[in-house]
């Protein structure tokens, strides 16, 4: 009889036991976060239990391998540390993180039943710096260039942009493409244009931009060599040459190659007087001007695309008819006068002409019989008789 109680009492408190520690777990939940780490960097996994009445914690990887059970290691990876154990936080470290560490880490509380938590470990996969390929140096004017800029080793997959002079280029192919170990992936952007001359010395750009670069893309470029026919402009020191004065004149030659030297002729020919007709470089300079210097001056720029030139026909001027043309013109000035005095005349006869039409005419009776008067003694009468005439047609009434 005894002995039945003892054992049944062995039996029983067990199951009491693990019924007081399940009352005690309850409210007891692993917190974990998500965690995202750069291919090479260091990752933080933080396990947290608010309430805990000495339960275990635990960390594992995402083949469920044991990392740390409270403060104790579990698996030897030099790379895992400890970070931080106590009843409320389990708190481990990752370092130099690879891209195989990525996936789903657990936390475990130990409680019956045993609770978990999951974190996520997303690793990141560093793009590359990336290298602009399709480039020949020099390239011609006029020809259709196409540029190719490419990065590997990115996760998830990077984005290029172009820039041409610090301008975006929008119109470009795309192209992603996963690598052998089919986490990451290599990227590259294709840019087609026909170069020109203002193309030459320009900084073509490519920019790869990735969340694991820190807002600091890398960038490759490349500057172009555009090669061109010259262009040609002739410059003279004044704009009126005048006989007996120097006159220079500027070839002014760009192109690539660098058109070295130019050829000057007069009217399809040589320079007729080498003696004042001095070539320096790509200046012109003609001492002491005369009339026979008059006409078409040629310059004539080449290099190993092409040829071009341009032409100034010089007229020179006599210093006295440009003195008359500077100075005041007195027949111009006569005529505006003389057209003014015009003017004002016929308006003060007109204005005249108005004022004697709408003027009141006051007449005495002389004036008014001499209207009709052929002189002086029938005016008289003639106005005398009005008045007469005037009393006659009076009346009078009683």
């Amino acid at each position: 009889m005894f002995v039945f109680f003892f054992l049944c009492n062995l039996s029983l408190e067990p199951a009491a036991a693990s019924k007081n520690k399940m009352k005690g777990s309850q409210g007891q939940f692993p917190l974990t976060q998500n965690v995202t780490v750069v291919e090479g960097g260091t990752a933080i996994l933080t396990c947290r239990v608010d309430q805990n009445d000495n339960t275990s914690l635990q960390w594992s990887n995402p083949a469920q391998q044991t990392l740390y059970f409270d403060d104790k290691k579990a698996l030897r990876d030099n790379r895992i540390e400890l970070v931080r154990a106590s009843w409320h936080e389990l708190s481990i470290s990752v370092s130099d993180v690879s891209l195989s560490d990525e996936g789903q880490y657990t936390c475990s509380l130990f409680t019956m039943p045993v609770k978990t938590s999951k974190a996520y470990l997303t690793v990141l996969g560093v793009p590359e710096k990336p290298q602009i390929s399709g480039f020949s140096s020099p390239v011609m004017e006029g020809d259709l260039m196409q540029l190719t800029c490419k990065t590997s080793g990115s996760k998830p997959a990077a984005d290029i942009r172009w820039f041409k002079n610090d301008k975006e280029i929008k119109d470009v192919k795309y192209l992603k493409e996963e690598d052998a170990n089919r986490k990451t992936f290599t990227v590259s952007s294709t840019l087609d244009f026909r170069v020109d001359r203002s193309d030459d010395g320009v900084a073509v750009i490519c920019r790869v931009d990735h969340e694991s670069l820190n807002a600091t893309p890398q960038v490759a470029m490349q500057v172009l060599e555009i090669h061109y026919t010259p262009s040609v402009k002739i410059i003279p020191s004044t704009p009126f040459p005048q006989e007996g004065q120097p006159l220079i004149l500027t070839c002014e030659s760009k192109g690539k190659p660098l058109p070295e030297p130019v050829l000057w002729t007069k009217d399809g020919g040589e320079l007729p007087d080498p003696d004042r007709m001095v070539v320096s470089g790509r200046e012109l300079n003609i001492l002491f001007l005369n009339k026979t210097d008059n006409g078409t001056y040629r310059c004539e720029a080449t290099n190993t695309i092409g040829q071009s030139s341009a032409e100034y026909v010089l007229i020179v001027h006599d210093p006295n008819a440009l003195a008359g043309q500077t100075g005041p013109d007195h027949a111009l000035i006569g005529g505006i006068v003389a057209v003014v005095v015009f003017v004002t005349l016929c308006s003060i006869f007109l204005l005249g002409r108005y004022l004697a039409r709408h003027k009141g005419t006051y007449l005495t009776n002389e004036a008014k019989g001499a209207e009709d008067a052929p002189d002086a003694d029938t005016a008289i009468i003639n106005a005398e008789g009005s008045q007469v005439n005037a009393e006659e047609k009076k009346e009078y009434f009683i």
